[in-house]
């Protein structure tokens, strides 16, 4: 691997392939920052904790300071993205194919960011991924089953506790603090959803962060013809890069989403903000130290949701739900086909 960020800069100058499967991987990583970063600050936003520029700032720090300790704890989620599927073989076949599920993932967030849909870039990277294997192969030998198993899990285990830690935290924060005064428990709800949308933040970084970085390793040693490693070191230039163009796609593009999971789907107040974000944290911490790949975006949405339910079924737009799920449904086959519609394209028919 690259001993620093100037020798990366320098190889990339030389090498086309390299270049062109790192600025595709770096479009992913920016687009991940317009559908599933502005998730982390979208409840604290919307009570109007923080205003959208400071959030946006914290968002970015977070992100880093999660890719950065997490990847020290446990590398456990970027491994198993990079061995989700089996790109080995001919090293130009595997690079095509990879490039292709890079171009399938943004070719569907652009679409989801357009219509102002939080889908999961989770899964439409594991999707794409997988489309593009089955191309390369011509059957499903290139899908590693256990590790597709785990995104399995994640899914249930991202829904279950995400809605239920919702639900219960909200209710308890309402018993703790029923003989509160109303300002006093306004002012420490004020500071507590800062606090939670920061580990909201932080935690996107640990899963998020960890996921691209795996593709992004994936790809480099794909275009140096270098397609056996699997083993690899992260190194600390590429958690920063991967942080900052997470938060220039925040920054350009998160409003949308931040109004749609923040505002659309249930009306909060601070503390019900506050029980969504620490329940949504403590999910995905679970998560990430069992090396189970899940989705941010699909951990908050449950959880706000299980925070709704808890004052009442009603105080949910089910509208809006519905059109989550429709999407979260739609992204496995429908960004899996355009993967492997682009690769087998590119592989065979040019």
């Amino acid at each position: 691997m690259f001993d620093s960020f100037s020798e990366f800069v320098i190889k990339a100058g030389q090498n086309r392939t390299l270049a062109f499967i790192v600025i595709l991987t770096l479009g992913v990583i920016f687009v991940n920052g317009w559908t599933d970063a502005p998730n982390a600050i979208a409840t604290a936003v919307a009570t109007r904790a923080i205003t959208v520029k400071r959030a946006i700032l914290m968002a970015a720090v977070c992100d880093f300071l999660g890719v950065f300790f997490m990847t020290m704890v446990n590398a456990k989620v970027a491994q198993t993205i990079y061995h989700i599927v089996d790109f080995k073989g001919d090293a130009k076949q595997a690079y095509l194919a990879l490039a292709s599920a890079m171009a399938a993932i943004v070719i569907w967030a652009v679409i989801a960011f357009l219509y102002g849909i939080p889908t999961s870039e989770s899964h439409a990277l594991v999707a794409g991924l997988t489309g593009a294997a089955i191309a390369l192969h011509k059957n499903f030998d290139g899908v590693n089953k256990a590790e597709w198993g785990k995104v399995i899990y994640g899914l249930i285990i991202s829904s279950f506790l995400g809605f239920s830690l919702g639900y219960l935290i909200v209710q308890l924060l309402e018993v703790v603090f029923q003989h509160t005064k109303r300002e006093k428990a306004e002012r420490f709800f004020t500071g507590g959803q800062i606090a939670g949308s920061a580990m909201m933040s932080f935690m996107h970084g640990a899963q998020d962060g960890q996921k691209f970085m795996g593709v992004f390793l994936l790809g480099a040693f794909l275009a140096r013809g270098e397609g056996t490693i699997t083993e690899f070191e992260i190194p600390i230039w590429l958690m920063m890069l991967c942080s900052v163009f997470m938060a220039l796609g925040t920054c350009l593009g998160g409003g949308r989403i931040i109004k749609k999971v923040g505002i659309s789907m249930v009306k909060l107040s601070g503390y019900e903000g506050f029980s969504a974000d620490v329940a949504a944290a403590i999910s995905l911490l679970i998560a990430s130290l069992w090396g189970v790949p899940v989705s941010t975006t699909h951990t908050k949405t449950t959880a706000i949701m299980g925070v709704g339910a808890a004052r009442s079924m009603r105080n949910v737009n089910w509208k809006v739900v519905k059109e989550m799920v429709a999407a979260w449904l739609l992204t496995f086959p429908g960004c899996g086909a355009l993967g492997y519609l682009i690769a087998y394209f590119f592989l065979y028919a040019v």
